[in-house]
């Protein structure tokens, strides 16, 4: 009988932690449409944009999300062009966002990107591991 109940509320408690995120798709199962959405509207929460500068965004976005789409069907790069062309796109985006956005904004929208820089190639640097450097020195209680 004990071991029922506790049984009982093992399931139970395990059953009020489960979270159903239903509600939010995740970014994997979010159409194009829906990604430039959200990217709209955490730019107008953070920037404080206008209606014009919205429109603006999302037609920029679409346009963006079409040239990436050409840029994969076209995978005859060669290895190292990848990079050009992500800088490329990276200086015309930023040229594209002076035409949108007032300077405070420009400013602000710079300071954003930096950050989100900054984060990822934390997380890269986190997943590469660091190798032999987190390796304790010594040889334990090994003796030679």
């Amino acid at each position: 009988m004990k071991k029922l109940i506790i049984a009982a509320l093992l399931v139970v408690g395990v059953s009020s932690f489960a979270q159903n995120n239903n509600d939010r798709p995740q970014r994997g199962n979010m159409t194009p449409e829906q990604r430039n959405q959200n990217r709209v509207e955490r730019m107008t929460k953070e920037l404080s944009l206008d209606a014009k500068q919205q429109e603006q965004l999302k037609q920029f976005y679409v346009e963006e999300a079409q040239a990436r789409e050409a840029q994969r069907a076209n995978t005859t790069e060669k290895k190292g062009q990848g990079r050009e062309n992500m800088e490329a796109q990276r200086k015309a985006t930023e040229e594209k966002m002076k035409t949108i956005l007032t300077p405070e904004q420009l400013t602000k929208w710079k300071a954003n990107q930096e950050k989100m820089r900054e984060r990822m190639q934390q997380r890269m640097g986190d997943r590469q591991g660091g190798g032999m450097g987190d390796r304790p020195q010594g040889g334990g209680d090994m003796e030679n």
